[in-house]
């Protein structure tokens, strides 16, 4: 097996887009975002008798409390292989990895696998003996999604039969969800509050030029950051974002307005027949009226149409704190109730890891866990 840094983003993408899982975080173009940020992107891929049994992105965090390599949802391992190849790529990948991160003079690699928190005992993820739980969260570890198609393809990911094979075992297809379906399937409330948006006449759109209609994204989601008190990405991180996947037609800005203010916003990323809602924002002057509820619905129904297979809403709070009787419950909570009323199902995915590379790494260990405890998580 070789292992060497990647240069073609077409054998890239190629790889990630055939896999049972492909998080549009792990594309190549996520690695020229963080570029244009300043944080140096890091893209390995595994090669095998002349084929890709796996890649990896990560970028360089210049963190204060350390710097880091951060893999966002990766590596991405061929779903082909077996146990023990599996195992093979993930261990070469990550020796790689070791050698880039203190070359960098990094303290620390943080890991957060698309993985399956149960996989099947047929291939179990690998995790280095090296490896230290996280004491926060990189991504989202429980994530809800709508399946938009019949049988639900990231529910035959998780029992690894890949789509196409079931098709083949079957000698069915798969049928996309109509619009009447997926609505019979929300929360009566949900599909209410989607009906009352539109007789109170909020309208909801897709920006024709997400470039230039960002800062009305960015004037909301710093009012909701106030409101809600979170740790906000950076406006250039926005601004790149949009920038780099809206030129290859992998990204929409929603708007949503009421009398002619646009009061709900939200960007959407779109990726190998993936929807996933990404980021939102909303003014707190019309709280009374449901917009988000015909915004989310509105995307719902673009990504039906494009052919998409699954719409993700990301994170929701851990199921056992969902709902959370107790007085101080989960900062996702309210978000949680909002996303499950759409209808879906819940994959919860392994939590990140941490490999120290110095005794640096225990500073941000002992400070992340305090700010774990501070923010309720």
């Amino acid at each position: 097996m070789t292992i060497r840094e990647a240069t073609d983003q077409s054998t890239w993408d190629t790889f990630l887009r055939v896999q049972p899982w492909k998080p549009f975080l792990q594309s190549w173009t996520m690695g020229e975002v963080y570029r244009d940020i300043g944080q140096e992107p890091v893209r390995l891929i595994a090669e095998e008798n002349g084929a890709v049994t796996g890649i990896c992105f990560g970028h360089i965090v210049p963190a204060k409390r350390g710097k880091h390599l951060s893999i966002p949802y990766g590596p991405v391992i061929s779903g082909k292989l077996q146990a023990e190849s599996f195992k093979h790529t993930f261990d070469s990948l990550l020796n790689e990895l070791k050698r880039l991160a203190k070359e960098r003079s990094c303290s620390f690699i943080r890991m957060s696998p698309f993985w399956p928190s149960s996989p099947p005992p047929s291939q179990p993820q690998p995790q280095p003996s090296a490896a230290i739980s996280s004491p926060l969260h990189l991504l989202a570890e429980h994530v809800w999604y709508l399946p938009l198609v019949t049988p639900d393809p990231w529910q035959l990911t998780a029992n690894r039969l890949p789509a196409r094979t079931e098709r083949v075992r079957s000698g069915g297809s798969l049928i996309a969800r109509t619009e009447a379906e997926l609505l019979s399937a929300m929360r009566k409330t949900t599909r209410n509050l989607i009906r009352r948006a539109e007789r109170d006449g909020v309208t909801v759109e897709a920006s024709s030029d997400p470039n230039r209609d960002l800062g009305v994204f960015l004037t909301l989601h710093n009012e909701t950051r106030l409101r809600h008190g979170f740790t906000p990405y950076t406006d250039a991180l926005f601004a790149t974002q949009i920038r780099h996947f809206c030129a290859r037609s992998e990204a929409s800005l929603y708007l949503a307005r009421f009398q002619g203010e646009v009061i709900a916003a939200s960007i959407h990323m779109h990726f190998a027949g993936e929807t996933s809602y990404h980021h939102g924002a909303s003014t707190g002057k019309f709280s009374k009226i449901p917009a988000s509820y015909l915004l989310q619905w509105t995307a719902i129904q673009d990504a039906r149409r494009r052919g998409d297979h699954i719409y993700n809403f990301w994170g929701i709070a851990p199921p056992s704190l969902n709902p959370n009787p107790n007085p101080n419950p989960h900062p996702f909570a309210g978000v949680s109730l909002f996303k499950t009323g759409f209808g879906g199902e819940l994959l919860n995915l392994q939590h990140c890891f941490d490999i120290p590379l110095s005794p640096k790494y225990w500073l941000t260990y002992v400070f992340e866990a305090l700010r774990r405890w501070r923010r309720g998580f």
